[in-house]
C-alpha cells in the first residue's frame, strides 16, 4: 500500500489543474511544499463543496478503521470497493475528492526496506489520486500532540500495480487520475463510471525518480524557499 507521498507542486499548479467552470475557493492559505506526507498528517485535497464550488482545503490522511471507531487504527488506502464500509463514501460524488500528488513512495526489501519514489517525470509534474473524504469526530494526532474534535478525513483508491510499480511493490498501486476527463468523472460521475477508473496507470505514465530517500523534492529545498522570498 502507499503510505507516503509528496506534494511539492505550487498552489497555482493545483488550482490550474483542478479548476472547473464556476466558483473556485482556496482555503489552504500559504501552502508550504510537503516533500513527505505520512498517515495522520494534514494535506491538501480538492472537493466539491456543498454550494457546488470547487474547493481546495486541508484534510487529515486516514479514515478510522471499521474495528476502531475512536482509536488509533487508520485506513489510508481503499481497495475493496464492494465493501459496505467504503460504499457510502464511494457512491456519492459529494464525498469523492482529488488528492494532489507530485510523487509517491513504495518500499523494496526488508532490513532495511529501501524507499523508491514514483512520478510522471523528473520535474514531478502534478497529478491526482482518486480520493474519498468524510467528517469524523474524535481524537487524532500523536500522543504528545493530540487533536480533539471534528476532523475532515481522506483516503484514496488503490488497484493492481502496473509493471513499473510491480517491480518494487507487487500488491497494489494508487489509482491515478491523469487527465481532465478522469478527474471530472471521479468528482461528478455516477458510481459505475467512477469505479471504472480503478485500474493500473499506463506503463509509460510513471518512472522511478529517487531511491533511498524518505522525502522527495521536485527541486532542491533551497530553491523552493527562495521562490517564496
Amino acid at each position: 500500500m502507499c503510505n507516503l507521498y509528496s506534494v511539492t507542486s505550487s498552489q497555482e499548479a493545483i488550482r490550474a489543474l483542478a479548476r472547473a467552470m464556476g466558483e473556485y475557493r482556496d482555503l489552504t492559505g500559504n501552502l508550504e511544499p510537503l516533500p513527505a506526507v505520512f498517515p495522520d498528517q494534514m494535506a491538501p485535497v480538492v472537493r466539491t463543496a456543498a454550494d457546488g464550488a470547487r474547493e481546495l482545503g486541508m484534510m487529515r490522511w486516514g479514515f478510522p478503521s471499521p474495528t476502531a471507531f475512536n482509536g488509533p487504527a487508520l485506513v489510508t488506502n481503499v481497495r475493496n470497493t464492494a465493501s459496505h464500509w467504503w460504499r457510502p463514501w464511494l457512491s456519492k460524488p459529494a464525498t469523492r475528492c482529488l488528492v494532489p500528488v507530485s510523487s509517491f513512495c513504495e518500499y523494496l526489501g526488508h532490513k532495511p526496506a529501501v524507499p523508491h519514489w514514483f512520478a510522471q517525470d523528473e520535474a514531478r509534474s502534478l497529478f491526482f489520486f482518486a480520493g474519498i473524504w468524510r467528517p469524523w469526530t474524535g481524537t487524532r494526532g500523536t500522543k504528545a500532540k493530540p487533536v480533539n474534535g471534528e476532523h475532515l478525513l481522506f483516503s484514496f483508491l488503490t488497484t493492481h500495480p502496473n509493471d513499473v510499480v510491480k517491480a518494487i511493490h507487487p500488491k497494489a498501486m494508487p489509482v491515478l487520475l491523469l487527465d481532465e476527463l478522469a478527474r471530472e468523472t471521479w468528482l461528478h460521475g455516477d458510481v459505475e463510471a467512477a469505479l471504472a477508473l480503478q485500474r493500473p496507470a499506463p506503463e509509460d505514465a510513471l518512472r522511478i525518480v529517487a531511491r533511498g530517500e524518505k522525502q522527495d523534492w521536485a527541486t532542491p529545498p533551497a530553491l523552493q524557499f527562495r521562490k517564496k522570498v
